[in-house]
């Protein structure tokens, strides 16, 4: 299978998180892995997790995760100083796809380092091939987290 990712296969054979500090395991587990690039969309409610795991991805990164807060308000957060840059972003206020164009988010896309993207899944369109997208649930024994890889 030309689309086959093993890395991404490996990490996700089934993931479920009871705590916030696994949450934060699985982040640090896929910071670890990353050389260069790697583009991940967060998906799933309020409250399930998603800062949370861009928290553990900036640790993993050597990155302070107490800087590490919901970019809700500002929409796009940078944080260098680590092993590779970590950029980001919370869709969950934007109306449409046209509000990314200021965000300079086509730009971010292509440089290297690790792009977190929260309600990445409202605009799918605008989530390149191969972007790594994971689905955040909860359910009574913690977090549940699926993936799959855009086409």
């Amino acid at each position: 299978m030309a689309n086959r990712n093993p890395e991404f296969e490996e990490i996700f054979s089934g993931v479920r998180c009871g705590t916030e500090a696994d949450t934060m395991s699985l982040g640090r587990q896929i910071a670890s892995k990353v050389k260069s690039s790697l583009i991940l969309s967060l998906e799933g409610p309020l409250g399930a997790g998603k800062t949370c795991f861009v928290k553990g991805l900036a640790n993993g990164l050597g990155i302070d995760c107490d800087e590490v807060s919901s970019p809700t308000f500002t929409l796009v957060h940078e944080y260098t100083g680590g092993r590779i840059p970590l950029v980001h972003f919370d869709l969950y206020r934007l109306e449409s796809e046209e509000e990314l164009l200021p965000l300079g988010f086509e730009e971010y896309l292509g440089t290297p380092g690790i792009v977190a993207i929260e309600w990445g899944g409202k605009f799918p369109g605008s989530l390149p091939t191969g972007t790594w997208r994971l689905s955040f649930a909860i359910d009574p024994d913690g977090r549940k987290i699926q993936a799959a890889l855009a086409s």
